[in-house]
């Protein structure tokens, strides 16, 4: 059954015109990163109060305890398979876009361009002045709070510095949000990987592909909200699957090729 899902999702893949992929937490958690709201996850261990941007902006010691947790999770993560899987999308010519709800920056490093990618959530890999909006790299930020910078700010105009992910209470990217909504709306292929699509806004981008006619393709180990309305659903792991559609389709556009 699932090979015959896998073929069919291939034959999706081979005849898209404008196919989206939008991955979730699920896509991270197979490089090693843990989820924000799953036992054992980042809510577990630190208080989701801390990272509002009301408490960023009024409270320096909510400032103090974000720079303290470090980002061991996210700097020693390598992609895996499926962020391989979809970087080769693009290399084959069938990635339209690439929207994204993880803020670890494996996408990149998996080789997807990122002109092609839209983080709705930001990304932790950079640090913002809530001022100046310059950007620092977070390997930097992070070697001056090594070297007992508790709470660091802006070099530039010494406003407050935060990771430039989202925080509660804060607008998602407007450019990319709008971006990801029109491709969202001009796809006909719109493939979901490792998503629960519970977080609002971003989980909206299937539903606005499903009005404009384009098929689903789920593949997540839990259920989501739109399985029934899925063309095919795929239960596992994205690193395992995922590889294994792109590459029939891979094979498929080749004989295609030496067939013309």
């Amino acid at each position: 059954m699932l090979d015959s899902l896998i073929e069919r999702a291939a034959d999706l893949v081979r005849e898209s015109r404008r196919l989206v992929v939008f991955t979730g937490a699920g896509v991270s958690t197979e490089s090693g990163i843990p989820d924000f709201r799953s036992p054992g996850g980042i809510w577990s261990k630190y208080d989701p109060d801390d990272f509002t941007i009301q408490k960023i902006i009024s409270d320096r010691a909510a400032r103090r305890s974000i720079w303290q947790m470090g980002d061991s999770a996210f700097k020693d993560a390598q992609p895996n398979p499926a962020h391989h899987a979809i970087a080769e999308l693009e290399k084959i010519g069938k990635l339209d876009c690439l929207i994204t709800q993880n803020v670890d920056n494996l996408h990149q490093m998996a080789g997807t361009s990122g002109g092609k990618i839209f983080e709705l959530h930001g990304n932790m890999r950079e640090a913002v002045c809530l001022s100046c909006r310059r950007r620092f790299s977070m390997d930097e930020i992070r070697q001056r709070v090594r070297s007992g910078d508790e709470v660091p700010e802006c070099s530039f105009c010494r406003g407050i510095l935060k990771p430039a992910g989202v925080f509660f209470g804060e607008p998602l990217p407007q450019r990319e949000l709008k971006e990801a909504t029109e491709c969202s709306r001009k796809s006909d292929v719109f493939m979901v990987v490792g998503s629960t699509l519970m977080v609002y806004p971003a989980a909206l981008m299937p539903q606005y592909a499903l009005q404009s006619g384009a098929k689903l393709i789920i593949i997540n180990l839990s259920e989501t909200p739109l399985d029934h309305r899925a063309s095919i659903l795929l239960k596992g792991k994205a690193g395992e699957i995922l590889p294994q559609i792109v590459s029939k389709a891979k094979q498929k556009l080749f004989k295609e090729s030496r067939e013309r």
